[in-house]
């Protein structure tokens, strides 16, 4: 089963793709991670790829989608991919189709989780944690039981991301609506698009995920 995971930041995405790769054994192919594996490695794209980001320039939809084949080219045909950060345009989709169709592989989901976006604000701005130990805290949902006092290691030093804001989170948000905009309808056109509420607690999104690849109804 091959699926694409979509979800702004702070959505949970990436929580939901390692659960997946921990129990059905998929791979999660981040076209991220992919490329720095592959420049590394020195394979024939990754040295192209290399090539282009020390000129400063973007990696084209060329050099990503042989990427993403190699990478499939590594796997057994049975094993079931999570697509991470691709595609993100009307291009790179069609692209996919044919990635896919080359190796004998079909898209079978693709699953969106849903966010508020003020309630993903305050879910992101509200979080700190433990200078020390790095056990995590919520202005709202969590405090620590001791006020300014670290519930595990007793330490009295907090801090916060930089980039933990209101302003970077509703840009992220910008982005990301920008981004999957242009390949929603061609998925939806083929009844493949699912969406789950990415507000709930975790456990309730990972149940509503394994319904939908089970073939039920989340």
């Amino acid at each position: 089963m091959n699926i694409i995971l979509l979800g702004p930041p702070g959505a949970g995405k990436g929580t939901q793709a390692t659960l997946l790769v921990e129990s059905r054994g998929m791979v999660q192919l981040s076209t991220g991670d992919m490329l720095r594996a592959a420049v590394k490695a020195g394979t024939p794209i990754g040295l192209k790829a290399k090539a282009v980001m020390e000129a400063g320039e973007l990696v084209s939809d060329e050099i990503v989608s042989g990427i993403i084949g190699e990478a499939l080219d590594a796997l057994p045909l049975e094993t079931g991919v999570i697509f991470d950060g691709y595609p993100r345009t009307e291009a790179q989709a069609h692209s996919l189709d044919i990635i896919l169709s080359e190796r004998d592989r079909t898209l079978d989901h693709v699953i969106e989780l849903e966010v508020d976006e003020d309630a993903l604000v305050e879910r992101i701005t509200g979080r700190f944690t433990c200078a020390t130990c790095g056990a995590g805290y919520h202005d709202k949902f969590k405090q620590p039981k001791v006020e300014g006092e670290c519930d595990k290691c007793h330490g009295h030093d907090f801090k916060r991301r930089p980039d933990d804001n209101e302003a970077t989170v509703r840009t992220r948000m910008a982005e990301y609506r920008a981004k999957t905009a242009p390949i929603l309808p061609i998925y939806e056109a083929r009844g493949i698009v699912s969406r789950v509420d990415g507000m709930s607690e975790m456990n309730e999104v990972t149940v509503a995920i394994a319904a939908i690849l089970d073939g039920g109804s989340a």
